[in-house]
């Protein structure tokens, strides 16, 4: 794998699956320096918020667990400290693990951007070749059976062998981030869930709904109160950011008369 510069595989344990509504419980960090090197912290979290029991019966962790532990606000610039300057990797990360942190950072009033960053979700790269899960990527590609599935450690080290393995098997997948991410065709993304997308043209879209297919300026500029639908609904923090960037935009385009 060609590093030029450090990546994080990062996995999440939280109390749900709600990106808004819910909170971490446990986050794993294994960073990957461009020499090999490898240095990791695992963070368990008080929620502030019951765990529900079906959740508990996945992951393990109990309110008991975590009621002594410091919550997300006091490990926050430790945790960021940690990913900075890094690209980030998981597994499923794009859907769950990126917009639940960012929503966590944003709770705490503090800027983690990844628009600099290349993000490299691992489940993509299976499930384009294989359609499979963590457990079944694992030994499919490790031949080992993976103990201690939905414990955020055991499954952040799992995902980056499985990674490894990818990148040993697959010959014509490009050694290098970028040639990663434009094979598994993420490029369009505007936000993180693609909620927002970008077209052939280059031009920001939406990419659910009554408008999908259509620019989200033109959204905008016809149904005004579509914006603040979006900023009142259960959408994730970091997509009403990029809505607000939209908009901003748009507003500094018309009073500069461009």
């Amino acid at each position: 794998m060609i590093l030029h510069r450090p990546i994080v595989f990062f996995d999440i344990e939280a109390t749900g699956l709600s990106i808004t509504k819910d909170r971490i419980v446990q986050i794993s960090l294994l960073k990957i320096f461009p020499n090999g090197q490898e240095e990791s912290k695992t963070f368990t979290v008080n929620p502030g918020i019951p765990i529900p029991p079906e959740v508990v019966a996945i992951h393990g962790i109990t309110d008991d667990m975590v009621k002594d532990k410091p919550g997300f606000k006091t490990v926050a610039k430790e945790i960021h400290s940690f990913m900075n300057d890094c690209d980030l990797s998981g597994f499923n990360l794009l859907k769950f693990d990126v917009p639940m942190l960012l929503e966590e950072f944003i709770r705490v009033e503090m800027d983690f951007d990844i628009e600099e960053r290349h993000i490299v979700d691992v489940q993509a790269i299976y499930h384009k070749m294989e359609q499979r899960t963590l457990v079944a990527a694992y030994k499919f590609y490790c031949e080992k059976e993976l103990e201690n599935a939905h414990d955020a450690e055991a499954d952040t080290k799992a995902t980056f062998e499985v990674f490894k393995a990818q990148l040993q098997r697959y010959k014509d997948l490009k050694k290098d981030l970028p040639g990663i991410i434009e094979f598994l065709g993420v490029n369009n993304r505007v936000d993180l869930e693609g909620r927002i997308v970008k077209n052939e043209k280059g031009e920001e879209v939406f990419n659910f709904g009554k408008h999908k297919g259509k620019k989200v300026t033109q959204v905008f500029e016809n149904e005004p109160s579509y914006y603040n639908w979006i900023l009142d609904g259960e959408f994730s923090g970091y997509t009403k950011k990029v809505v607000q960037r939209i908009k901003l935009k748009m507003l500094k385009d018309r009073f500069s008369g461009s």
